[in-house]
């Protein structure tokens, strides 16, 4: 199974959201980083048939989506950042609907429904209506009908958006039950979600792709310039202002402070290994802090 990117793009008037992007993505799991407009969104809509491109192709297996027709879909499992609920349906309502929809005999939907229900913990509470759900279980539902069809693609974006810590360890969890032997592109910006799962990260900025890489070697491009100095309130201050500080502990009076530069910010500094959220900042500093002051 591989699923071919050549050339993708699109263009909305003046604004190019994905800029000639190009990935050959075979079974595994792809962390899709980014700061919001990085045009993620806009590449999964595009692989997805949602969206179609202004130029370049999509394949898999070496067929395009043209080529492929109707079957391309019956591949392609999809959770979008804002899934539409019927809020009246309970959740085995919604499921079975989902399974009609996208073509599953009723006996093959009836037996897919009540399996991923219970994968994703929902049985007890599956006869309920939808909108008394909460955010969580709402999440766990968007996935379980993203894998009625048994797809060879699934494309999850934003998944874990507003869940609480403990609920996205638990869909981080679900994520990798479902994602053997499969092709799963889990589009995200917060950055520990992917770090324990993924085997690949794909950076997005400005439309195209800063790097792929293994999560094994991902890091390897900052390796030396991640810094950690301990110094007093007043210090940490003057170094805030002229360094690119990347996390800021208060200890025992003291701040110890987490600095990416090319050289050794201060004598005492040490260098320590670099973690996938080092090399997000590094690359997105000042559009996270945007986002996170919005």
């Amino acid at each position: 199974m591989e699923l071919q990117l050549q050339d993708l793009r699109k263009q909305y008037g003046e604004k190019c959201a994905v800029n000639n992007v190009s990935a050959n993505l075979a079974p595994g799991i792809y962390g899709l980083l980014g700061a919001n407009g990085a045009g993620k969104t806009t590449l999964m809509r595009m692989i997805c048939g949602v969206l179609k491109p202004t130029s370049g192709s999509i394949c898999l297996n070496g067929k395009t989506v043209e080529q492929l027709g109707e079957q391309y879909y019956t591949h392609l499992g999809y959770m979008p950042q804002d899934f539409g609920f019927y809020p009246d349906f309970t959740a085995r309502e919604f499921m079975l609907y989902m399974a009609a929809v996208k073509g599953l005999d009723k006996k093959l939907a009836k037996k897919r429904t009540e399996n991923l229900l219970h994968m994703v913990n929902l049985s007890d509470v599956a006869d309920k209506k939808i909108k008394s759900y909460s955010g969580g279980m709402k999440q766990r539902l968007g996935i379980a009908q993203a894998e009625l069809n048994s797809p060879a693609i699934l494309i999850l974006d934003e998944p874990t958006a507003g869940l609480d810590p403990k609920e996205r360890v638990r869909f981080r969890n679900l994520i990798s039950d479902f994602a053997k032997e499969k092709i799963v592109i889990l589009s995200t910006h917060i950055v520990s979600d992917v770090s324990y799962i993924a085997d690949t990260i794909l950076m997005m900025k400005e439309g195209h792709f800063l790097l792929q890489e293994p999560m094994s070697t991902v890091t390897d491009s900052i390796r030396g310039k991640v810094w950690e100095l301990l110094v007093d309130e007043r210090t940490a201050a003057e170094y805030s202002r002229k360094f690119s500080v990347v996390n800021l502990h208060h200890e025992n009076n003291m701040v110890r402070l987490r600095m990416i530069e090319e050289t050794a910010p201060g004598e005492d500094a040490q260098a320590v290994e670099p973690s996938l959220e080092d090399l997000f900042l590094y690359h997105f500093g000042e559009e996270a802090e945007q986002q996170e002051e919005r």
